[in-house]
């Protein structure tokens, strides 16, 4: 609660919030369109992270490719200006922060095959039988991820919950998606990550590429 609190002074300040406000994405009083390509004013690959944090990873990605377009998702508002903030103040032209519920943002708002490669690190397991419902990761928001995936893109997946990799893993496969080689970059940079490895957690990860020639049925 106290941090929460911390963090909803960051945006009490006029300099702090003046430059999360600059990169922070607010939808219209219309229907709202995550348009990539109009939102930097350039076409590039485009990466997503759903579920960002404080962007402890999303940031350093984005330094390190800066021939790629960032979007940064989160839905606390909290969380999503001190998001904003951080972005912000790294400086970085092709990072973006948007507020919505990433199954609102997949399912709905982005066009057929626009974007290179998602991150979906340590979603929420929702552990109690009674709330498993509100898992973010269901056939239908996996059917999504596969459709706005781009050909050759790629989904980057990691949890610390065993059981709920190993329910991901095959989602993603029965999607369309095939196991990829490479490691998931944000698997161990993310705030999440580096406390469940300083703990001694295991973390399960792992990447999955939507095929560059899909043969239609």
């Amino acid at each position: 609660m106290a941090r929460l609190r911390k963090a909803a002074r960051i945006w009490e300040n006029p300099k702090a919030r003046e430059i999360g406000e600059r990169i922070l994405l607010a939808p219209g009083d219309g229907v709202f369109t995550i348009d990539p390509a109009a939102i930097f004013g350039r076409r590039a690959p485009v990466e997503i992270e759903l579920g960002a944090g404080k962007g402890e990873f999303i940031i350093e990605r984005a330094a390190e490719f800066p021939e790629r377009d960032f979007i940064a998702v989160e839905l606390s508002a909290t969380i999503t200006r001190v998001l904003a903030v951080r972005c912000g103040r790294a400086g970085l032209g092709n990072l973006r922060v948007v507020r919505m519920d990433a199954r609102t943002l997949v399912n709905l708002m982005l066009p057929e095959a626009s974007v290179s490669a998602y991150h979906v690190y340590y979603p929420d397991p929702w552990p109690k039988e009674r709330h498993v419902k509100h898992r973010l990761f269901k056939p239908t928001f996996v059917a999504s991820l596969f459709r706005t995936a781009e050909p050759g893109a790629t989904a980057y997946v990691a949890t610390d919950v065993r059981d709920y990799a190993a329910e991901i893993f095959p989602m993603m496969a029965a999607a369309g998606f095939i196991r990829a080689v490479q490691s998931a970059p944000g698997a161990d940079r993310t705030g999440f990550a580096r406390k469940y490895i300083a703990a001694g957690k295991a973390v399960f990860s792992a990447s999955f590429r939507k095929p560059r020639n899909l043969t239609s049925p």
